[in-house]
């Protein structure tokens, strides 16, 4: 199968869901899951962050389900320290593994040791740049970005700021493009970007900054719900009346925000989708089965009139 380097948005038909509970011990490299000749190893960016905790779960069921044993680390968003998780799992028997890049490009030499030790690789979130994987498990992020301009725009006019994610991560980079081309749908214009590395904390401490420098501004966009949470905190009674706030993601605080009104929107994801079609493309390759090149997973515009269907 080839290397990808690159998100594409096609359809796919829904696979089959999945049985064995799993206990992941996180950054420890513990296993999860019951016995089974195949071992799945996922090295995901971070658990602080309930997204990813999300995308960790579905990962679980689905390798419970098929019978296989999932190994969990956690990076804790350092990148070189995913590098060196991955060329472990390398030496662990494993039989494929999944990443979710803290940095895509950092990334490369996860995929490279994949490589050579004849790993199947696969991608889940966000893309690895310049590496080998058979399989790339993600949501449109270019055509959630777009969404995400088009609700702020009808939220309102005016100046407005944009929140970035972790520099180099391609869900950051994939958003903020989509983000620009939906700029021409209404009457908005960016007077700042600043990272906040896809966190609350520091998302309140960007967003107090910004509005330092730009007390008039009528909006934000965060390129997830945790640094809009944050943005929202440092607004105070702002957030929701003459400031719109729009995230990313659809995380429980996220809906929960749009439900309150402090939060015009989210571009909600489905994390446990993606956790589970990565590992079914994993088992896959494991076992030496076809495998789908590009697995796409919709996003959709949650907004307070439809935020209900949203909410477990």
């Amino acid at each position: 199968m080839k290397g990808m380097t690159k998100m594409k948005f096609r359809g796919v038909a829904a696979l089959s869901a999945v049985a064995l509970a799993a206990l992941t011990a996180c950054g420890s490299g513990a296993s999860a899951g019951g016995g089974g000749e195949i071992t799945v190893g996922l090295a995901i960016s971070t658990l602080d962050n309930p997204y990813f905790v999300a995308l960790k779960e579905g990962a679980e069921k689905a390798a419970a389900e098929l019978g296989v044993k999932l190994t969990v680390v956690d990076a804790q968003n350092d990148a070189t320290n995913q590098v060196n998780q991955v060329q472990t799992f390398t030496t662990q028997g494993v039989k494929a593994i999944i990443i979710n890049p803290v940095d895509s490009k950092q990334a490369a030499p996860a995929a490279k040791a994949a490589e050579n030790a004849n790993i199947p690789l696969v991608a889940v979130d966000r893309s690895v740049d310049q590496g080998k994987v058979v399989s790339e498990v993600a949501s449109d992020n270019v055509q959630g970005g777009t969404l995400a301009a088009i609700e702020l725009g009808r939220a309102v006019s005016g100046e407005v700021v944009h929140l970035q994610g972790i520099p180099g991560a391609s869900a950051a980079r994939d958003r903020g493009q989509g983000f620009e081309q939906g700029l021409n749908s209404g009457g908005i214009k960016v007077v700042a970007s600043q990272p906040a590395d896809f966190n609350r904390a520091k998302g309140l401490d960007v967003m107090t900054n910004l509005l330092q420098a730009n007390p008039g501004i009528k909006g934000v966009f965060a390129d997830n719900d945790e640094m809009a949470l944050g943005a929202i905190k440092a607004l105070g009674d702002r957030a929701g009346k003459d400031v719109a706030v729009v995230g990313f993601d659809g995380t429980p605080d996220g809906l929960k925000a749009v439900e309150d009104g402090t939060m015009a929107a989210t571009i909600a994801q489905q994390p446990d989708v993606l956790g589970r079609k990565a590992v079914e493309q994993a088992v896959k390759a494991a076992r030496g089965e076809a495998v789908q090149e590009v697995v796409d997973v919709e996003v959709k515009v949650v907004t307070k009139q439809n935020v209900a269907e949203f909410k477990k």
